[in-house]
């Protein structure tokens, strides 16, 4: 799996980052991509990666900040010229969501060519999709905003190859059989799968939280997470500022980091009082001091696990 970064910059664009819009994509379970968030611009960003509108299966919308939606329209509607007809795509976010995408659709007399879903939350939600387990909790930013956890299927464990050849069956098509089935037929006798098969393998949990300041749904949504994507829209000084504007400082998120056992962050949302240098400068300040994997992630860096 792999995520890729579309725009990095809190609140508004700079002349190195666009605004927030993060792509999972989920090879090599399935061919889906799905973006979380959606600022402004974010389809021109898409024209530079590889990465095709018409892969889009899900758009994830945080919270209703213009920084994280005002890109939603224009993908919409390129996403009809761009190999998504008859493509459905459900979007799920905050209420509003949908009389915003409803709204701006009408006003600009835009016809898509394929179904549109929209799921607004309520507080949390647990959903499968395609195997894949999501749940959705608020967090504390002054207006609702939600994260995102997101727990890969389990993968079938390894075929033992050496107990197959101990009843007589050598390697072929029927291999695929005890992969996929639960019992198997050989020689007129029934066995069960699971005893040739090796432990499954757990899927990996992303997380991908919306703008918040510490609470407690963080520690829910990022308990033992292969990769969490977290702001960190505030890299030195005091907490004052972080907690008057909703937002998380760079020590309350190492703080989570920590108290929750990621195994590795990719941190976004910088504040545009930054340059590039100044963060450069700051990580490896803080990767100094700091035991934990984490990176503050550019525009069109991308995290593969």
């Amino acid at each position: 799996m792999e995520l890729v970064f579309f725009g990095t910059s809190a609140g508004l664009p700079t002349k190195e980052r666009n605004t927030q819009s993060v792509a999972l994509k989920l090879d090599p379970y399935q061919s889906d991509v799905w973006l979380f968030d959606v600022g402004e611009a974010t389809q021109h960003q898409i024209l530079h990666h590889s990465i095709k509108l018409g892969k889009v299966s899900h758009i994830f919308i945080t919270h209703m900040h213009g920084d994280h939606i005002f890109g939603l329209p224009g993908v919409l509607t390129s996403r009809s010229f761009q190999g998504g007809e008859d493509k459905p795509l459900t979007i799920i976010g905050p209420k509003g969501i949908k009389s915003f995408v409803e709204m701006n659709l009408k006003l600009s007399q835009s016809h898509l060519n394929y179904p549109i879903d929209v799921i607004e939350l309520d507080h949390e939600m647990d959903l499968v999709i395609n195997e894949f387990q999501v749940t959705a909790k608020i967090l504390n930013h002054g207006i609702p905003s939600y994260g995102f956890r997101i727990e890969a299927p389990s993968t079938v464990g390894k075929l033992d190859v050496e107990k197959l050849r101990e009843i007589g069956m050598e390697p072929g098509p029927l291999y695929q059989q005890v992969k996929s089935e639960d019992t198997f037929s050989y020689n007129g006798e029934i066995y069960h799968s699971r005893d040739f098969r090796g432990p499954s393998k757990k899927g990996p949990v992303i997380s991908v939280l919306g703008d918040t300041k510490p609470c407690s749904n963080e520690d829910v949504l990022v308990e033992n997470a292969d990769v969490m994507v977290h702001e960190a829209t505030f890299l030195d000084g005091d907490k004052t500022l972080a907690q008057n504007y909703h937002h998380s400082h760079i020590d309350d998120v190492f703080e989570l980091m920590q108290r929750n056992d990621v195994k590795y962050s990719c941190l976004t949302h910088i504040s545009n009082r930054y340059t590039i240098e100044d963060v450069e400068e700051i990580e490896a300040e803080l990767k100094a001091g700091f035991s934990h994997d984490f990176r503050f992630v550019k525009d069109f860096d991308a995290y593969t696990f």
